[in-house]
């Protein structure tokens, strides 16, 4: 997996240039030194199949914290990965609090774990840094807004071109207090960032209770005067609650 200072500069130069009008994501973490972002994104089909695996409420969340719990124990764990590894164990076993704080002026915001890297996503040797994040509902972002019980998804591929009508991103979600699932997909009806980076959004209905998530799939771009691109993305992990 390349992972360039070059494309860093590129995806945080997009960003400024973003229109006023666009959908402010906050500043994404940045990509650990050393630590490869597949050995972060390799967490999200474990903990999520550990998640969806049994049917009854309790067995879920404890074989969900005993596969954590492995993966701490596994012998020359990168710090990094540790500390991600332990946000999820206090989020699952409700030790850390859950859920985002509450801004005043604006929507309640979940940035996922850790941002994410496209292969090709900006040109041939260019890759692109993803981020995601949930907003809980009630809100108004992202349009048209999550209403009770739901959650909206924003993912957003920096230093890309805008976002095409046909695009391969999925959110698969699991309440873990409810054991409800699904499965919903990413796409560009919102139109935020219609000159991009391309955006797209979603909206689940996740119910109450802590939820974790994970995105991945691909996006389709629409560079001006040239072909589409089309770029795979690694998984990203998020976790957050829903009143």
């Amino acid at each position: 997996m390349r992972r360039t200072t070059t494309a860093l500069a590129i995806a945080a130069a997009a960003a400024l240039a973003a229109p006023a009008h666009a959908f402010a994501q906050p500043a994404p973490p940045p990509v650990p030194e050393g630590v490869p972002i597949d050995a972060l994104a390799s967490l999200a089909p474990a903990i999520i199949g550990a998640a969806a695996g049994p049917t009854d409420v309790a067995g879920g969340q404890n074989a969900l914290l005993d596969q954590v719990r492995v993966l701490l124990e596994t012998p020359g764990i990168p710090p990094e990965i540790k500390s991600t590894l332990e946000r999820v164990l206090t989020f699952l076993d409700g030790s850390g609090g859950g859920g985002p704080e509450i801004p005043q002026d604006g929507p309640a915001i979940a940035q996922f774990l850790y941002p994410t890297v496209g292969a090709g996503c900006i040109g041939p040797e260019s890759d692109a840094i993803g981020t995601a994040l949930a907003v809980p509902g009630p809100a108004t972002l992202p349009p048209p807004g999550p209403g009770a019980g739901q959650a909206g998804f924003v993912f957003t591929a920096l230093g890309t071109a805008p976002a095409a009508d046909t695009q391969d991103l999925t959110v698969d979600w699991v309440n873990i207090d409810t054991m409800g699932r699904g499965t919903v997909p990413l796409t560009n009806e919102a139109r935020i960032n219609p000159e991009g980076p391309a955006t797209l959004s979603a909206i689940a209905d996740t119910g109450p209770g802590r939820v974790l998530a994970v995105i991945s799939g691909g996006i389709t771009t629409l560079p001006e005067g040239e072909a589409p691109i089309s770029c795979g993305f690694l998984p990203v992990v998020g976790m957050f609650v829903v009143a």
